[in-house]
């Protein structure tokens, strides 16, 4: 990293169901907000809540929309209902699948022993970045940290950091990965899908101490 540039980690905040949680993680800092269609999650909201939700957001705070190998009536519904939203492919979706919506879109990657991802992130170049998360049963991280090590030098294009993040260890998350963004959900809460102001603060925090100590290791 160039002396003279400091890196600034964007930070995502998964799975809000509160207008106050939203309200409060803008105020924190977040750059996004994710809302969580999957009927099977916890985090669920509807597509019509999560228009409700993401009209709270102000000008250059970003709704991201997660979905779940989702059906055409589920794709169409969201994309009605947040039309800005940055979408999250989050389950076994096929490239093509993932371009189908037309719509600028992340793609979730679940890391295990011998998963390749550079291999798969080159199969999704159309995506505007690989999300890193923890392989575990189901889809999702579950609030589970993987192995760092596992992670190549580099992607061809940004990585967001996920699984298990809270302001206890993303400092050295961001240390160790660098990565473009990070992105946390049960490291905030304080019960499914209830996200805690304080927590939330402290996690903004703690990304924005970690780039002030990567810039100073240039």
């Amino acid at each position: 990293m160039s002396q003279s540039f400091k890196h600034r980690t964007r930070i995502k905040i998964c799975g809000l169901t509160r207008e106050a949680d939203v309200d409060a993680a803008v105020e924190s800092g977040a750059d996004a907000i994710g809302f969580v269609l999957y009927e099977k999650s916890p985090r669920y909201v509807t597509p019509v809540r999560a228009r409700e939700l993401a009209r709270r957001l102000p000008p250059f705070v970003t709704p991201v929309v997660l979905l779940v190998n989702a059906g055409a009536d589920l794709m169409r519904s969201a994309l009605d209902a947040v039309p800005n939203a940055l979408l999250q492919f989050h389950g076994d979706e096929t490239p093509q699948q993932c371009e189908a919506a037309q719509r600028p879109y992340v793609r979730a990657a679940r890391m295990a022993p011998g998963f390749d991802l550079l291999d798969f992130a080159l199969s999704f170049s159309s995506a505007q970045a690989m999300l890193v998360d923890a392989h575990v049963e189901g889809y999702g991280g579950g609030g589970q940290v993987f192995d760092w090590s596992l992670l190549p030098r580099e992607l061809p294009g940004p990585m967001i950091l996920s699984g298990g993040l809270h302001a206890g260890n993303v400092i050295e998350g961001i240390q160790r990965v660098r990565p473009w963004a990070v992105d946390v959900s049960s490291g905030v809460e304080v019960g499914k899908g209830i996200k805690d102001p304080l927590l939330m603060r402290q996690f903004c925090q703690a990304v924005r101490a970690a780039d002030e100590l990567c810039a100073q290791a240039g």
